[in-house]
């Protein structure tokens, strides 16, 4: 594989597992996909939950919130964790600790006790800050966006795998005689035994760097990425006054946290308003997510695409656009009353919001290079932050579902105008420029970037 002078790869290859980049991008993923298979596992089962807890509208609005919430802040900090201790042992003892609410939740006997775990279970979402930074590293310029925007759609696919996959397990326990009030439970210990495997894999078959584990640098990590330690302090308040920073954090907002949303209210959404059963529900919900196998890498490889067009600035017009159809396309969906308008309109809903993520992340490692897991941890808890907002519309006993949704789609049509307060000065372009003309020139000499003006 062709590297940079920095060991970055030049290029991806989905069919190798060579250390340290291919077995990086594949274990990263994995390790994400389960971790949304576990956060999200219980929601196709939510039916069953709601008729066992005696929950309410209001009360399933809550865990929706809560499942989300912690998540905000568990991102922010993951970035600096990422920063100080590496990645590899930063997803290993999250994949470890996250497994133990997964497994706990069939504990929950009561509204309080099951909001509680479902809080605990959010802090997994983290890892998605971490699959983001160790990409970012292992990947050059003009390949970054595609990997990012891969590792995370196919970890993604854990949203959409659930939500066809635990009905089955749910099923399977009931026809081994189990009653629906125990099959669900056992259900979640599937995903948690997972998480505990891809932990202890994660730590002994990927490295921090494509030079190595901090541990074994000769030089300080962190001294390396930011500069000394009191330096570092001074990046992360540099990254918290960046008023970019945070418009992709309601950018990234109005796409990943709707993602979340849906994944959190699909199943329920299509057994309620369409009148299908818990299987065919989730198998439908399912397809929402499972268009991740795609449609983020699509997203991350277009902005890659007119990153090398037109610079950094094209890359934040195509977000642009993406932003702007996922608005529409989910006030479409809202209004659909028939289920095959409502699934075609779904799944391209579905498509526009993926590739906006991919796109927003193939922006991100721009912003301040000093500071990649801190950037990536602020923008990835403002994916929460949105879902969390979105939430507080399900609980309200007088707004329909449909209602909701179409609210939610006129704020992300506005919201995408913001997309237009992110700009570079032009030494961030000339940089850019000279790294992508460096990643180039280790594949194919005729494929020079061509800018325009």
């Amino acid at each position: 594989m062709k590297t940079t002078d920095t060991n970055k790869a030049t290029s991806i290859n989905i069919f190798s597992f060579a250390a340290p980049h291919m077995r990086t991008f594949h274990l990263s993923w994995i390790s994400f996909f389960l971790c949304f298979f576990g956060w999200f596992g219980i929601a196709p089962l939510m039916a069953v939950i709601r008729e066992e807890l005696d929950l309410t509208q209001s009360q399933i609005g809550n865990t929706i919130i809560a499942s989300v919430a912690i998540t905000v802040i568990a991102r922010i900090f993951i970035g600096r964790f990422c920063d100080k201790y590496g990645p590899r042992l930063t997803y290993a003892v999250l994949l470890i600790l996250g497994s133990i609410p997964v497994i706990g939740i069939g504990l929950s006997n009561s509204y309080e006790t099951f909001l509680l775990f479902r809080l605990a279970i959010g802090v997994i979402g983290a890892s998605f800050v971490i699959t983001q930074y160790h990409t970012s590293v292992m990947f050059a310029d003009n390949v970054v966006g595609t990997a990012n925007a891969t590792t995370a759609g196919w970890g993604n696919m854990g949203g959409g795998a659930t939500q066809v996959i635990m009905p089955l397990i749910f099923a399977g326990f009931v026809f081994l005689g189990f009653e629906e009030s125990s099959a669900w439970r056992y259900a979640m210990i599937v995903p948690g035994i997972a998480m505990i495997v891809l932990g202890f894999l994660y730590y002994h078959y990927t490295t921090d760097t494509p030079e190595g584990n901090f541990s074994e640098l000769e030089v300080d990590p962190v001294a390396e990425l930011e500069g000394e330690e009191e330096e570092a302090d001074v990046s992360m308040r540099e990254v918290m006054k960046d008023y970019r920073v945070w418009s992709l954090f309601v950018i990234y907002g109005a796409s990943f946290g709707i993602e979340l949303t849906i994944n959190n209210i699909a199943a329920i959404y299509y057994h309620d308003y369409f009148s299908l059963d818990l299987q065919t529900a989730g198998l439908i919900a399912g397809m929402f997510g499972l268009m991740n196998i795609f449609a983020r890498s699509a997203g991350g490889y277009l902005g890659d695409t007119f990153g090398i067009k037109f610079g950094l600035k094209g890359r934040v017009r195509f977000l642009f656009v993406m932003l702007l159809l996922e608005g529409v396309a989910l006030m479409l969906f809202s209004s659909m009353v028939t289920l095959a308008l409502a699934i075609g309109t779904m799944i391209f809903f579905s498509l526009c919001v993926q590739m906006a993520e991919g796109a927003t992340y193939s922006v991100v490692p721009f912003v301040n290079r000093k500071a990649v897991g801190a950037v990536s941890g602020i923008v990835g808890a403002g994916g929460n932050a949105g879902a969390v907002m979105a939430g507080f519309l399900f609980k309200y006993e007088s707004l329909g579902y449909p209602e909701a949704l179409f609210i939610i789609g006129g704020v992300v049509t506005v919201v995408s105008f913001l997309s237009f307060t992110i700009r570079f000065s032009m030494a961030d372009e000339k940089e850019a420029r000279y790294e992508l003309e460096e990643a180039l020139s280790e594949l194919e000499p005729e494929l020079e970037p061509a800018y325009a003006d």
